[in-house]
């Protein structure tokens, strides 16, 4: 398949939507779900909201590939590396909240809407991690991990839990190591970098 001429009706088609999708993804980190409008998205990407309508067809659809357009950590190596980017991420997410994943993150906790969306970037990221799982029951352990790590951040940032919300996330890390490289089936040393 050849690319679109620079010019053409498919080319500007296609950069149409992508400034659509980029006023969407800038729309709903900033504001959540439930406070996006399309307006909202067709005024940031500088467009008529009919255009945001013709291209995605609801607020829903476009949420969904807002979600589905996010870049999904990568995890890979062995159990024990992928038990480490897992942490290492984590940590991250602790010391520093990003906006955006907060807003996601409520967005998923109030609406079912968002919630259905999101489903989708979650079983990706998921998926990432069952391929570095060799067991059996892959899919499950992974699962596991993300809702230890999503429980983690809500805890942290949304709901601010006294104790995690003051918690230094490096003694957060430590404390959850040993059951991240259990549920990747690591073997041997769970230290950083092992």
């Amino acid at each position: 398949m050849t690319a679109p001429r620079p010019n053409s009706r498919a080319e500007q088609r296609r950069r149409t939507e992508a400034r659509i999708l980029d006023a969407a993804t800038q729309v709903f980190f900033s504001a959540g779900y439930d406070r996006a409008t399309i307006r909202a998205v067709a005024s940031a990407a500088g467009v008529d909201a009919g255009l945001v309508m013709h291209y995605f067809g609801s607020k829903q659809e476009l949420y969904r590939r807002v979600i589905d357009t996010a870049p999904v950590p990568e995890v890979s190596g062995t159990p024990a590396e992928a038990a480490e980017q897992i942490l290492a991420g984590l940590a991250s997410r602790l010391a520093t909240p990003a906006t955006a994943s907060l807003a996601l993150l409520r967005s998923m906790l109030t609406n079912p809407e968002a919630a259905s969306a999101a489903s989708a970037g979650i079983a990706r990221y998921e998926a990432e991690i069952a391929q570095a799982i060799p067991a059996g029951d892959a899919d499950l352990r992974a699962a596991m991990i993300t809702a230890i790590t999503l429980g983690i951040t809500v805890s942290r940032h949304l709901i601010k839990s006294d104790v995690l919300a003051t918690a230094n996330p490096d003694q957060i890390i430590e404390l959850l190591r040993p059951a991240l490289h259990s549920l990747t089936g690591s073997t041997g040393n769970s230290e950083p970098g092992a």
